[in-house]
C-alpha cells in the first residue's frame, strides 16, 4: 500500500479482464487496447506494466515496452517483437489510464513516478510516450518535454511526442 491507502503493483495475466474494461473506460474505442493487445502485454513485459488497486479494483494503470529505439512508433502497439528487456534504453509508455471516478485523484502521478523511478533504477535512458494536446501540461509536471508533433497516427488523432531523459 502507498501512503494513500492504495496498492500499487505489477499487473499480471489475472488482471487481463480489469485492465482490458480500464482502457475501454479511459480511451475511444479507435485508441484503446483491445483484449488481445492487453494480453500480450501483460504476458511479453510484466514487469512493465503497473497498476493502481483501490478496494481491490483496478483504477489505474501505466504500460509499456522497454526498447532500443528512440522514438515511440505505431507499429509498436501492435507487436511484441520490439520490447528488449536487456538492451532497451528508452522506456515506452504506451498507456495511462485512471478510471474516470478516480481521475484527480494523483494515481496516474504516483504510477508515473514509480515508472520514472523503476526506469533510472534499471539504467535506461529515458522514458517516452505520446499523448493528445490537452495533457502536455500534465505531463511536463513531471519532467517530460514536449518534442512537438510525433508520427503517429494511431486512432486517427495528432499526437505530441513527450521524454524525459534520466
Amino acid at each position: 500500500m502507498d501512503i494513500y491507502g492504495d496498492l500499487i503493483r505489477m499487473a499480471s495475466a489475472a488482471d487481463l479482464e480489469a485492465v482490458t474494461a480500464l482502457e475501454a473506460a479511459c480511451f475511444p474505442p479507435a485508441e484503446a487496447a483491445g483484449r488481445e493487445s492487453m494480453q500480450w502485454r501483460l504476458a511479453t513485459y510484466p514487469t512493465h506494466f503497473w497498476v493502481a488497486e483501490r478496494d481491490g479494483q483496478i483504477v489505474s494503470m501505466v504500460n509499456g515496452p522497454v526498447t532500443i529505439e528512440r522514438d515511440l512508433a505505431d507499429p509498436m502497439y501492435d507487436s511484441p517483437g520490439y520490447h528488449n528487456e536487456q538492451k532497451g534504453e528508452w522506456q515506452m509508455i504506451f498507456g495511462v489510464a485512471t478510471h474516470p471516478s478516480c481521475q484527480r485523484q494523483g494515481l496516474a502521478g504516483r504510477l508515473l513516478r514509480r515508472v520514472v523511478d523503476q526506469a533510472r533504477a534499471e539504467g535506461r535512458r529515458g522514458v517516452v510516450l505520446t499523448c493528445k494536446v490537452a495533457k502536455i501540461a500534465f505531463y511536463e509536471q513531471f519532467g517530460f518535454r514536449d518534442e512537438g508533433l510525433s508520427a503517429s497516427v494511431h486512432g486517427g488523432v495528432p499526437w505530441h511526442q513527450m521524454r524525459l531523459t534520466l
